[in-house]
């Protein structure tokens, strides 16, 4: 069964974040604890950890993209 990645949400003042760096490729192999990719905000920088083991199936954001957290 698939596990959603959601952009987590980051204080009530940040509304969007850039994808700063994608760290796994569609079809790689996860372990839990994996960074998968960064992203910031206006005040801080931040990792996104893979929770579960598994295969990276898909991604819906780009390099570069602005996104709501």
């Amino acid at each position: 069964m698939a596990t959603v990645i959601i952009m987590p949400k980051q204080g009530q003042s940040v509304e969007s974040c850039i994808i700063t760096e994608f760290h796994k490729n569609i079809g790689d192999a996860v372990s839990k604890g994996d960074i998968l990719f960064a992203y910031e905000t206006d005040k801080a920088s931040f990792e996104e950890e893979a929770p579960v083991d598994g295969v990276l199936l898909a991604s819906f954001l780009a390099k570069a993209m602005r996104c709501r957290c």
